[in-house]
């Protein structure tokens, strides 16, 4: 029997993990995806806007070649932290059940574990909003973006207001694409754009380089083209791609599976403790940005690396 599972294998993860062998308590870190999967499906181009000592665990310095790290420098720098603690992590395993009596038991879609306690650091990375709309599951449709190039010469809708879909949108018009339009369900963009790249679109919508529809919405998707209800009525638009920038959630239906509580407040927030990040569920701890629910913007690395030590406070205790 284990002291600790933990379930996710992100910065947050990895935090917990090392301070339960700093500890020497027993543990496993178990991820459905690869190390660090939130980070990994981040554009590939994609630059922090947090200074690289601010992304550092486990006392393993973080050297970036400019201020802020780029997507490539923060994978490496993770696997160099697991190697440095040689830390025990069981990836591409996906946790389907979680029973309580004395312990917990763990069932996996590679086994079975028991533990004392458990700490869910899962992210909201996996769960995009979706549009729902007749032809989404089109292959042309993406909820996440990597990189510019298969969109050269293409017709390019995207879909969103805030920094995702605005340094998408940029991104694809200056790399060649056909035509990028941005669908705004919103009289404008979010006010949450990075201040140095609002202008930029706001210029390129201005002079017509990138199009766009504010109050609008896509109605429906077909290989060639999508429908868009506009103010001014339905447009139909010839589309090679949709990139749907809408923006992610938690698994809640995971989290009240397990029988931990979410909140009726407007964040959906999951029931805890902050002084000790456990849930309702005695013995079952939240870590990382699921302790904010919908509220995706307000636990980040640099803000909740301590949540492993908080935990860990309460466990020894």
């Amino acid at each position: 029997m284990l002291d600790v599972v933990i379930i996710g294998a992100g910065p947050i993860g990895l935090c917990c993990a090392i301070e339960a062998k700093k500890n020497k308590l027993s543990y496993v870190v178990i991820d459905k995806g690869c190390l660090v999967n939130s980070l990994y499906n981040y554009p590939k181009n994609m630059t922090f806007f947090s200074t690289s000592d601010k992304l550092e665990i486990g006392e393993v310095p973080f050297i970036s070649h400019n201020a802020k790290p780029t997507k490539s420098e923060a994978l490496e720098y993770y696997r160099r932290v697991v190697s440095s603690w040689e830390l025990d992590i069981n990836l591409y395993e996906e946790v389907e059940e979680i029973l309580k009596e004395d312990i917990f038991e763990i069932k996996t879609t590679k086994g079975s574990y028991s533990a004392k306690k458990i700490i869910l650091s899962t992210g909201f990375y996996d769960l995009p909003y979706k549009l729902n709309v007749p032809g989404e599951d089109l292959p042309k449709v993406k909820h996440y973006y990597d990189e510019p190039h298969p969109y050269f010469g293409m017709n390019v809708a995207v879909v969103g207001a805030a920094n995702s879909a605005v340094d998408v949108a940029l991104e694809t018009y200056r790399k060649g694409a056909k035509e990028v339009t941005m669908i705004v369900r919103e009289p404008s963009l979010s006010e949450s754009v990075k201040y140095w790249v609002k202008p930029d679109v706001e210029n390129r919508i201005k002079e017509g380089s990138i199009k766009s529809y504010f109050n609008s919405n896509i109605t429906k998707i077909t290989e060639d083209s999508i429908i868009i209800s506009t103010p001014e009525g339905d447009v139909t638009l010839e589309n090679d791609f949709v990139l749907a920038m809408t923006g992610y959630q938690p698994d809640f239906g995971f989290l009240e599976k397990i029988g931990i509580e979410i909140g009726d407040d407007e964040y959906k927030t999951p029931i805890h403790n902050s002084d000790t990040m456990m849930t309702n569920v005695e013995g079952i701890y939240l870590a990382g940005v699921i302790c904010g629910g919908l509220k995706t913007n307000k636990w980040f690395i640099e803000n909740s690396r301590d949540h492993s030590k908080i935990i860990f406070k309460d466990i020894l205790s």
